[in-house]
Order: structure tokens, then C-alpha cells, then sequence
């Protein structure tokens, strides 16, 4: 099986330090490939990583890491023989990240070094050396990538003509749409949030226990059974608004109503240290009533209606009533926030708008239903976004298909185009395989290597 690039380029991230001992082995070099060493320790750190993520630590798991090592070894020496030059503003932001994800997981300093079993600017200098190395992997890859022809019409349409129809690429259902957005009375809802919110912060105030109340009360169901316990985090996974307040308490401390997209919330401060605190909060969202989704579902029917009837079009209802602004300003017209495209597949859709439209026919218009806008995506969120009442149009449908020359010649394009790149990445690989001083080391003698190269470089 081949490797991916993005796979030889993203090993590195994971490679962890060299404790001393690994299963009663002492910790020693097991492989040479030019003037880079491979040790125990970086196989094992790999192993202890993928076994958070559900991989069993077997002697397959380890020939594999081995060989993506001794792959992502050769494409950095060459980085270093052409002298390309580390993106030092990119290994910054990758170090800050991966270290930020490793707190949040784990659970802090402490906890990161006990994982690890060494300090955190021990790790810190380890990864960064590591990062540094992907850097020029990713840009030697790329430098390979550049070298193959480029694509043509033709070499698609031989990709078409030549590979099992098993193996083109499946084009999911997609659908394009368009709606009328109306919010219901939110000034009214925040204040009777707020009003409730400031009531059970007075409770704590007076001796009651905030764990107790933010299980009576929150409204963030991650966390409410657990007494509105967030865990030690980073600051940078919270909205702004919260963890600016959160950072402001000393330990003990309840803050006042804070804000953010996902509600209003109190916060109580547990711990902090540097950028990361441990805290508990209470969220309490607003809350809308039947009559509130009465009047809004009045107004869409009428729109609707008017539509059907002719005395509107679609597109300058939206423009003239509806209040969901990214898309009022195109006409009604919807696109995924993540991606831009106009077209969304069933699973990018929230599920209230595909139960909406689910049985229409192109060019019909929904029944006023209750959805979400796209705004509340923080770190507390789990249905995301504010409530409002919508129509939706089903403008286009693409029924699901397997790709085609004609409609979506963009996607074989790619195809083929990361076929042909990992292919001159193989290639590449294989020659230096042959070229390269490299031993390895005869306890990986019965690894069942997906390149046959690596078997004759066994130390026998």
C-alpha cells in the first residue's frame, strides 16, 4: 500500500521524546539512513500517540511507523541537499497548537509532563526541532510535486477510460437553496435570560453551592451533570468575551453576566495558571415562546403565499424581509460557512433544514419551520447558532452519481492530479532507497514492508 504525502509530511508532528526504557528494551538507534538516526524511542513515542487514538500496539503497528520514518527521513534529506528553508512564522503557530491541544487534553502542565514524562520546555524544544523537519519535508514534497507534467484533459479521460468503475469517485446528492430568515423578539428573550441568570448568580452569592445550581439550571448539556465543570483548558478554545472574564477572577471568585454567542453565563474560577484556567460556568440561553414562533411563522406564510401568487419574486422578498444578513444581501441565497459553495450534501446541512426540504421538488418552497443561524459556534455550542424561523426554496438538485467527465471534471482533475503527485513521491522514494546508505535493525527483520527495499536493508 502506498503512502500518502500528506502522511510522510504529518509524522513528524507526532513523534514524541526518548524516555530511557520501552517495554524492558533500553532505548537504542534502530535504523541509519544517511546521516539520520531513527531510535527506539521515536517508534514507541509514535505508539503511545496512536494508542489515544484507538490503535492497537502491535509489531505491525511498529514495522509501519518504521517505514513512514525512514520514507519521511529520505524526502528531508534532500530538503537539506536543495537547502530549502524552514517557515519558522509556521512552525510557531503549529507548536502553539499542538501544545494548546495537548493541555486542553490532558489537562494542564503537570499532567502533559507526567504523560510524557519530561517538561514541558523539554517537549517544547523537541517539537519544535520535529515541526522544523516537517517544514522542509512538506516543501520538498511540494517541490517534487511541481516537477510532474502538467494535467491534462487527456490524462483525465485516460484515468476515466483505464480504472475500475468501482474506483471512480462518488459524487454525494447536493442540493442549492435559497431562504427567508425571521427572528423573533430577541431584546425581550435576552432580558428574561439575563433576569434568570442574575437570579441564581444572587443564590451563590448567599451560601448555595454553584456546582448544585449549575446542575439544576445550565443549559449546556456537555458539562451540567458535572456541575458546570469546563476542566483545565487553554483560554484560546472560549469565546473571547468568556475567557476574557474568566482570566479576570481570582480562584473562588463568581463573575457577573457575560455575554457570548452561545447565551449568557457566570463563571466560577477554580484555578489558573499562564494561559490556561480551570473554571465551572452556568449558560442560560434565550428562551422563545409559541407565540413568538406564531407571529414569525404569520409573517413566512405570508411571503410564501405572496411568492406563489406571483406578486414577488423570491429573491426580493429575501432582499426586503429577510434578517439573516450573509444571505438577505445574495438574494436568499444560501452557502456552507465552511467551504463557500452554494451546493451543500445532506451531511453539511443542519437537520432542520434538510427535514424541511427533504421531500421537495425543484422550485417549491417550505413550510415556516424553526432552524438555527450559523452564529453561536463556540466552544459550549452543541446545536450551534441563534434561533429563528425560515422558509427555504429548493433551488437545484444534483442527485448523487459517480463522477463524470462532463459535470465534474474539477474533482477527477484533483484525482488525478494527487494520484500523479503521490506516484512521483514513490518513485522519488524508491531511488533513494536504492542510492542511501541505510541499516536496519534486525528486530524489525519480520516486518512485512509495503516497499521491498526496506527488507534488504536488515542488518542480518
Amino acid at each position: 500500500m502506498k503512502r500518502s504525502l500528506t502522511v510522510i509530511a504529518c509524522l513528524l508532528i507526532c513523534l514524541g521524546g526518548r524516555a530511557q526504557k520501552y517495554d524492558g528494551l533500553a532505548d537504542k538507534t534502530v535504523a541509519v539512513i544517511g546521516g539520520e538516526f531513527v531510535m527506539l524511542s521515536d517508534i514507541e513515542q509514535e505508539v503511545r500517540m496512536m494508542r489515544t487514538r484507538g490503535y492497537s500496539s502491535d509489531k505491525s503497528l511498529r514495522c509501519d511507523i518504521l517505514e513512514q520514518i525512514l520514507a519521511s527521513k529520505l524526502i528531508l534529506s534532500q530538503a537539506r541537499v536543495d537547502s530549502l528553508k524552514v517557515n519558522h512564522e509556521v512552525v510557531a503557530a503549529n507548536l502553539t497548537d499542538r501544545m494548546n491541544s495537548l493541555l486542553n487534553d490532558l489537562g494542564g502542565e503537570e499532567a502533559v509532563e507526567a504523560y510524557f514524562g519530561k517538561s514541558v520546555s523539554k517537549l517544547r524544544e523537541e517539537w519544535n526541532r520535529q515541526l522544523e523537519e516537517m517544514s522542509l519535508t512538506q516543501q520538498e514534497q511540494q517541490e517534487i510535486a511541481k516537477k510532474i507534467p502538467e494535467i491534462t484533459p487527456y490524462d483525465v479521460k485516460q484515468f476515466m477510460d483505464t480504472t475500475d468503475v468501482r474506483n471512480i469517485p462518488q459524487i454525494p446528492a447536493q442540493y442549492q437553496m435559497s431562504q427567508i430568515c425571521i427572528y423573533p423578539d430577541r431584546n425581550a428573550a435576552k432580558l428574561a435570560a439575563k433576569e434568570k441568570l442574575l437570579g441564581i448568580r444572587e443564590r451563590i452569592v448567599a451560601g448555595e453551592r454553584f456546582s448544585t445550581l449549575a446542575r439544576l439550571y445550565s443549559q449546556d448539556p456537555s458539562n451540567a451533570r458535572l456541575g458546570g465543570d469546563l476542566g483545565m483548558a487553554n483560554k484560546s478554545v472560549f469565546w473571547t468575551s468568556f475567557s476574557d472574564a474568566a482570566m479576570a477572577l481570582k480562584p473562588g471568585m463568581v463573575s457577573n453576566i457575560v455575554e457570548t454567542p452561545d447565551g449568557f453565563h457566570i463563571i466560577e474560577m477554580i484555578s489558573k495558571k499562564g494561559d490556561m484556567f480551570h473554571a465551572r460556568h452556568i449558560l442560560i440561553k434565550p428562551e422563545y415562546t409559541t407565540e413568538d414562533m406564531e407571529k414569525g411563522y404569520a409573517v413566512l406564510d405570508s411571503l410564501k403565499n405572496e411568492i406563489q401568487a406571483g406578486n414577488i419574486t423570491f429573491e426580493k422578498a429575501a432582499l426586503r424581509y429577510s434578517q439573516d444578513a450573509p444571505t438577505r444581501t445574495n438574494s436568499g441565497q444560501m452557502a456552507d460557512p465552511n467551504t463557500g459553495s452554494s451546493y451543500y450534501e445532506v451531511d453539511q446541512m443542519k437537520p432542520a433544514d434538510y427535514k424541511a426540504i427533504s421531500t421537495l421538488k425543484e422550485g417549491e418552497i417550505s413550510q415556516p419551520f424553526t432552524s438555527t443561524d450559523n452564529e453561536g459556534r463556540g466552544a459550549f455550542s452543541t446545536d450551534g447558532g441563534n434561533l429563528v424561523y425560515k422558509i427555504i426554496r429548493l433551488d437545484k438538485i444534483i442527485p448523487a452519481h459517480a463522477a463524470t467527465f462532463e459535470k465534474d471534471y474539477d474533482v477527477l482533475f484533483n484525482r488525478v492530479q494527487l494520484i500523479k503527485q503521490n506516484e512521483a513521491i514513490n518513485d522519488f522514494i524508491s531511488e533513494k532507497v536504492k542510492k542511501t546508505y541505510i541499516v536496519i535493525d534486525p528486530m524489525f527483520a519480520d516486518c512485512e514492508f509495503s516497499r521491498s527495499g526496506w527488507a534488504e536493508k536488515v542488518r542480518k
